[in-house]
């Protein structure tokens, strides 16, 4: 087994309840990370943080957060760090997929998609960068789409805002590196969430994986552990070389590298 180096780190991991944020926090907790995962349902979050740290015996902070809010970033921050002294790692993963053409979105949707996508992986990269160059560095995956590198037709707001955080992760990572903070970012392609779960309605989601495989090269959808997988070693000691990076994590599907 890859030693990845993660025992003890502080990690905080936003849209930790579901889908593919909770598949990162199990799977850093399982490393011995101290996690503090982020939701809007209360009830939810805790119940999911409670799981994870019985299935890991690792130590997770359950903090109601809304991450379009700047209110609530802070508070979420601060709470880590009273808990667990410090941040080594955050994976801003909070997010939604919005797909409409230019005509179909008024300002309103533009603004709250931007502050849900883009302005959350600011304002929580502002307030931890300080704290991770005062412990000596650190580790940030922002989690985008492939979509924001080749673009389809209707795919408004999402590919413009995951644009945006592709250019954020460079943007960071060529001004923190010689703080020894590396800045990535994972571009998804078809994976199984929970979104896809909600969306189903009456249809068997595994109907709905079934149809989109047929997208993929690979020719199957991505697995939540496979993302989560990715993650821990995007932030360990093993990927110390590593940043600046958007690694498309599709099964192929992407036009571009």
């Amino acid at each position: 087994m890859l030693e990845l180096g993660l025992n003890g780190k502080i990690a905080i991991v936003t849209g930790g309840s579901d889908g593919l944020g909770r598949a990162t926090a199990l799977r850093l907790a399982s490393e011995g990370c101290k996690v503090a995962i982020c939701g809007r349902r209360e009830d939810h979050l805790e119940a999911a943080a409670a799981a994870i740290a019985a299935e890991t015996s690792g130590e997770i902070l359950a903090c109601r957060a809304d991450v379009s809010s700047a209110a609530d970033i802070d508070a979420l921050v601060s709470a880590t760090v009273n808990r667990f002294g410090g941040v080594d790692i955050l994976v801003n993963n909070a997010g939604t997929s919005a797909a409409a053409s230019l005509e179909a979105l008024d300002d309103e949707a533009w603004q709250r998609d931007i502050d849900l996508k883009l302005m959350a992986a600011v304002r929580l990269c502002r307030r931890v960068v300080p704290i991770m160059r005062e412990r000596g560095g650190g580790s940030i995956v922002n989690a985008t789409i492939v979509g924001g590198k080749a673009p389809a037709a209707r795919s408004l707001p999402t590919s413009v805002t995951r644009a945006a955080g592709i250019n954020l992760t460079k943007s960071l990572a060529n001004e923190y590196a010689g703080a020894r903070i590396r800045v990535n970012t994972v571009c998804i392609g078809l994976l199984k969430s929970a979104q896809w779960d909600r969306r189903a309605g009456n249809r068997p989601v595994e109907e709905i994986y079934a149809e989109m495989a047929a997208r993929v090269p690979l020719g199957r959808i991505g697995e939540a552990e496979e993302y989560a997988d990715l993650v821990a070693f995007l932030v360990s000691a093993r990927a110390a070389y590593i940043t600046g990076t958007a690694i498309n994590l599709d099964g192929g599907m992407s036009p571009v590298v």
